[in-house]
């Protein structure tokens, strides 16, 4: 069946940005150092993510270090870090309500009632809002990034780069909108006409000749008997 096919490509899809996000959640390369100017004689890359800061030095290993506190983030991250958790989330949600929803997955025997298509739908729009809250904490960073980069203000030492965790974040937000909207046009609610209902005035009916009796003896006796009795009157 084609549309079972599609259903099972928005899943996985839905299934890999998933695990993007789960990855860009993770990973500290949100904000790294910018070698630039004077700053390009310093030996060390610093790495600022969600959950710890890393320090790289030259012919050192790196060391990374959890924060003490969520007030040692900026704003910007602070808000990365409720909005990730939450698409995280709300992602791994649409991937088990999709597993419902899919027509391979037999619950009951009645696989074909339009309920089905509605927790599909519901599916897809789970991973459309985990799409979106990835979008915004990843969009808000790069623009704070590129912000305070031009920005004369702001010393050498203190801009930063766009790190490959913004990268990555924007091609999930991609993947999980892809597969929000597969699983949307995928859902359709009213294609088993075992469920189409039609009012009682637009049901149109049909007779075959075999339904149709025809006694043209008992129309002749009828008639006689009326004229019969006419006679006697």
């Amino acid at each position: 069946n084609m549309n079972s096919k599609v259903e099972i490509l928005g899943l996985v899809i839905g299934i890999i940005g998933f695990i993007g996000a789960a990855a860009v959640t993770g990973m500290p390369q949100w904000r790294v150092t910018a070698f630039i100017e004077d700053n390009i004689v310093v030996f060390e890359a610093r790495w600022e993510g969600l959950w710890m800061n890393c320090f790289r030095q030259h012919n050192i290993r790196m060391q990374c270090k959890v924060y003490d506190s969520l007030l040692a983030l900026t704003p910007d991250l602070q808000a990365a870090r409720g909005l990730m958790s939450s698409a995280m989330v709300v992602s791994f949600l649409a991937i088990m309500i999709a597993i419902v929803g899919m027509k391979c997955v037999r619950i009951n025997d009645d696989d074909d009632s339009p309920v089905k298509g509605y927790i599909l739908l519901s599916a897809g729009l789970c991973f459309i809002v985990s799409a979106i809250a990835v979008l915004i904490p990843v969009s808000w960073t790069g623009h704070n990034i590129i912000r305070d980069f031009y920005n004369p203000l702001v010393h050498v030492a203190q801009k930063r780069e766009l790190g490959e965790a913004l990268y990555i974040g924007w091609v999930t937000a991609l993947i999980l909108f892809v597969a929000g909207v597969i699983l949307c046009c995928a859902c359709k609610c009213n294609e088993n006409p075992k469920y189409n209902y039609t009012p009682p005035h637009l049901q149109q009916y049909s007779y075959t000749p075999s339904q149709i009796v025809y006694q043209p003896h008992q129309l002749r006796r009828s008639s006689s008997s009326k004229y019969s009795k006419s006679q006697y009157v």
